[in-house]
């Protein structure tokens, strides 16, 4: 299991669900905090985890009809335990924060999980979530978010 995910830390309690099964892990992609594109895990050459991280100059809420399209059965995650908004669908989230940097006044992660994933919808997001939960404090922490 990958100690980071693009120079971010992740747990792999959190991690290891979303990924699947198999023997050659690789992890590609941009560091999270130059928020310049995507990282992504993949598992024998098959999808596992992508998570992209965007500054942007104001909030952007993941239940607003812009982003709608991004989502199947969308519903919003509440609450959540630091400042900022979510939304789930089956195979993505979306999460808002307030960063507080001059550089970073906002934060929008987003992560999608391969179709390899738990197949129980209900399991994967509850999986999705934990990994939510974990890895955005620790996305803010690497940007040096004072919000």
């Amino acid at each position: 299991m990958p100690k980071d995910l693009c120079g971010v830390p992740v747990g792999e309690k959190s991690i290891s669900p979303l990924l699947p099964e198999g023997k050659k892990l690789v992890v590609q992609g941009d560091p999270l905090v130059d928020m310049s594109g995507m990282c992504f895990v993949a598992v024998d050459s098959r999808k596992g985890v992508v998570v992209g991280a965007e500054k942007t100059d104001r909030f952007y809420d993941p239940m607003g009809e812009l982003v709608e399209y991004k989502f199947t059965n969308r519903k919003k995650m509440d609450p959540l335990p630091f400042d900022g908004a979510g939304a789930m669908g089956d195979t993505n989230f979306v999460i808002s924060i307030p960063c507080g940097t001059p550089d970073v006044p906002h934060l929008t992660v987003s992560v999608s999980v391969g179709d390899r994933a738990e197949e129980d919808v209900d399991r994967r997001r509850a999986d999705m979530e934990a990994f939510a939960l974990a890895f955005v404090p620790s996305v803010k922490k690497e940007l040096a978010c004072t919000a």
